[in-house]
């Protein structure tokens, strides 16, 4: 699904991704790790067309992308999710998920736009409301809803796309211990069948939730592995977990 060859990139005399090579197969579930400043965000931005790198290839379903815009990624089927919230606030939240919809089906707002493209839209943002579990938020002000019910719309954002890949920034970020919970649930329930990548600082939920696990650190990989190999790496524990996972 994704493949990263020898990746660099550098703001001005700092190297923040420092030859990364990575290999995510189609419907694996790949979490990414690492102290602050290790380049993980970098690294999305990367992969997303928000940044291009320095030197090295980024492969999505055989094509090179490093060099492609966002929304010509996005449309080959690479979504994400941000570090900070980033809904439409002004929209409800039903706006918000057809906005997304429209945008894959190629309909604009005019006067021209076919009924039955709208139709199909609004069935679609529905069924992803129902699927992030929003349904009776639909005409709330996304801006006015608590943080977590807007950290899942953002994810249901994502989902409107329709992606194969999916990038998710540290979902939980924030979060209660409650609210984390929930968040895991429904990214559990709403990747499935699709390939996750994830930033996440909680280890329950990188352990919860992943296949495999690269640790980034100081913008090279430390270690790739199981959460089983990861949890009981000695570089992994000197580096980043340190006492707070037991083996």
């Amino acid at each position: 699904m994704l493949e990263v060859q020898s990746l660099h990139k550098a703001f001005g005399p700092v190297n923040v991704i420092n030859g990364v090579d990575l290999r995510v197969p189609q419907g694996q579930r790949h979490a990414v790790i690492g102290p602050n400043g290790a380049g993980k965000t970098t690294l999305f931005h990367l992969l997303s067309g928000n940044y291009r790198p320095d030197r090295g290839r980024i492969l999505f379903k055989g094509k090179d992308i490093s060099a492609m815009s966002p929304h010509s990624i996005n449309r080959l089927g690479l979504a994400r999710s941000f570090q900070i919230t980033n809904v439409f606030k002004g929209l409800t939240v039903l706006e918000n998920v057809r906005v997304v919809v429209l945008s894959r089906l190629g309909v604009r707002f005019n006067f021209w736009s076919r009924v039955d493209a709208m139709e199909q839209a609004n069935q679609e943002s529905l069924e992803i409301l129902e699927l992030i579990g929003l349904t009776a938020k639909k005409e709330q002000m996304a801006g006015q809803m608590a943080y977590g019910e807007q950290r899942a719309l953002e994810i249901g954002l994502a989902l409107a796309s329709n992606p194969s890949l999916v990038l998710l920034d540290e979902p939980t970020a924030g979060m209660s211990i409650d609210e984390t919970r929930e968040a895991v649930r429904l990214i559990d329930r709403v990747t499935k069948g699709k390939t996750l990548m994830i930033i996440e600082h909680d280890m329950e939920v990188v352990f919860t939730l992943a296949d495999l696990i690269s640790v980034i650190y100081y913008g090279e990989v430390l270690a790739c592995g199981t959460p089983e190999e990861i949890r009981g790496h000695p570089k992994v524990r000197e580096a980043y977990l340190g006492s707070r996972i037991s083996c």
